[in-house]
């Protein structure tokens, strides 16, 4: 990855951290602050997990405010502070599957989803084996953990 790339995925993930700060806190739910951003380096849309109240998550509410035919979404990165779920309770559709539903060939996480909720998220998985590209950001894994600590204690065994 060249240093232009690197910064301007350090820049994106920090847009999604501030995000992140905007949820509601949930017992049951991590914070999550997701960025679709295009091939131009424009942000296309933003979102964050509870933002419109309900159980949707950051991927989800970012994703929900572009026309899923977007031409657009076919060469943007989604970035999200948190690894994207790989199943989901409350919904049919997980976010790892909207993401490839919407053609995204890019995804940049900070953090993996630790088995506070889910003993076993795979969301970089599916998509690395969809061949979308996965890039994680360990040097930010603490700052979107911290928008957590109304969890308390978060297994960081993946990250």
């Amino acid at each position: 990855m060249s240093t232009s790339s690197r910064e301007r995925d350090l820049h994106w993930m920090r847009r999604a951290v501030e995000l992140a700060r905007l949820c509601p806190p949930s017992e049951g739910a991590y914070s999550v602050g997701a960025v679709v951003v295009g091939a131009d380096g424009r942000e296309l849309a933003s979102g964050y997990s509870r933002e419109n109240g309900g159980r949707e998550h950051a991927e989800q509410a970012a994703l929900a405010k572009l026309p899923s035919d977007d031409v657009r979404l076919r060469t943007a990165t989604i970035y999200s502070t948190l690894e994207p779920c790989s199943r989901r309770s409350h919904s049919a559709i997980s976010c790892a599957h909207r993401i490839l539903a919407a053609g995204l060939p890019r995804v940049v996480i900070a953090w993996r989803e630790p088995s506070l909720f889910v003993a076993d998220c795979v969301g970089c998985e599916l998509l690395t084996e969809a061949g979308v590209r996965v890039v994680e950001l360990p040097e930010l894994a603490a700052d979107a953990r911290a928008v957590n600590a109304h969890l308390g204690r978060l297994d960081q065994s993946k990250g």
